[in-house]
């Protein structure tokens, strides 16, 4: 079994009397984590909330009949908590109500779990996502040369476990989890009417990873008007399947102000949804790929070794770019990807005379580990 980051944060975070909440998209391995975290079943109640019962169970549940219902259990785990209505209060319920008991629950789509808990939950819980697989998570099972071996094919199929873990069947078992992310926690999601549409904007998008992105030229493309285009892709964000990088800006007139760029968190679900799982050598998006995997990757890092940053992409009117701007404890640092190790890039003048301070580096396959590895 691969190690996953989070584990040592969720344990860290275990019997300080809140809950923990474990978001993340289907199939990442939120189940296997804790299944293996709580082996002593005595101790364990497991409740799933897509079971019908399970959700009429909490529809009108007293605290008194949840003290019945737990027992003497110590670990509470509601899977899937966003199928249950009101679950915030239900969970504050818990929480304030049976505050010994170790109550976790977990969501494959944060549009319904977080809208419904942080207010009623403020101040009561521990947040964490979980990913695909990381580059880190990877090293750590097969060793740094082994997985630096095999970005290429990373860069094609992605990072999910079921993916890495069954060689050989990584087209069969993309498309059914393309098919989740599309048709169970998008398409369901406010029964939206026009599948058709949604699959053409997220075929729009991987076209145009590592391109600027426009509503108003995404809408054109789907047939769609550009308030749902926006509602489509806050969905698709809150589904874990899409995240925004947006432009930085600060002491030049010249540089952009409200453009963004789009990516896929996985690379294979971004190939899936346009069917081509073509080599890498036999590619002509092979630096697009590379950008989407490489900025994917750092935002796992960031998030799994709990480092606080925020972060951007660059351009100006003349077009002059950079690929990935990360400032942390007033540091900025200036990134630029590169498939070809030996392709030459300039630090942009503009940039470095605006932000005399900021470092740059060139960021390619041989020299991954400096990026999202720890050190």
């Amino acid at each position: 079994m691969i190690t996953r980051a989070l584990e040592k944060h969720i344990t860290g975070r275990l019997n300080q009397k809140k809950a923990i909440l474990l978001m993340g998209a289907r199939q990442t391995g939120k189940t296997t984590l804790l299944r293996s975290l709580f082996k002593n079943k005595d101790e364990l109640l497991w409740l799933n909330g897509d079971e019908p019962d399970v959700q009429q169970l909490f529809a009108s549940i007293s605290s008194t009949r949840l003290k019945q219902l737990i027992g003497e259990k110590k670990i509470l785990v509601i899977d899937e908590a966003q199928r249950i209505a009101d679950i915030g209060l239900r969970l504050k319920l818990i929480t304030d109500e049976i505050p010994d008991i170790q109550l976790i629950a977990t969501g494959s789509s944060s549009f319904d779990l977080t809208n419904k808990v942080n207010e009623p939950l403020t101040g009561r819980k521990w947040e964490y996502t979980m990913f695909p697989l990381s580059f880190s998570e990877l090293v750590g099972h097969h060793g740094l040369l082994e997985e630096k071996r095999l970005i290429p094919h990373r860069m094609v199929f992605g990072s999910y476990p079921d993916v890495v873990m069954n060689p050989g069947n990584e087209k069969e078992i993309l498309k059914q989890l393309s098919d989740s992310y599309l048709y169970k926690d998008v398409l369901m999601w406010e029964n939206i009417q026009k599948p058709d549409k949604l699959v053409t904007l997220l075929q729009a998008l991987a076209y145009q990873v590592g391109n600027q992105s426009s509503n108003n030229e995404l809408a054109q493309i789907c047939g769609l008007d550009s308030k749902t285009i926006e509602k489509y892709l806050t969905l698709l964000e809150q589904a874990f399947v899409i995240f925004r990088l947006g432009s930085f800006r600060r002491n030049l007139r010249e540089e952009l102000k409200q453009s963004r760029k789009i990516y896929f968190y996985d690379n294979g679900i971004r190939n899936a949804i346009i069917a081509d799982f073509k080599q890498v050598e036999n590619r002509n998006d092979v630096g697009a790929l590379w950008e989407n995997y490489i900025v994917s990757e750092r935002i796992k890092f960031l998030h799994n070794s709990r480092r606080w940053s925020n972060y951007w992409y660059w351009r100006t009117k003349t077009q002059k770019e950079i690929d990935f701007i990360e400032e942390a404890d007033g540091q900025l640092s200036a990134y630029e990807f590169k498939w070809n190790e030996k392709a030459k890039t300039k630090y942009p003048k503009q940039f470095m005379e605006a932000y005399p301070q900021s470092t740059y580096k060139i960021i390619h396959p041989g020299c991954i580990e400096d990026f999202v590895l720890e050190s």
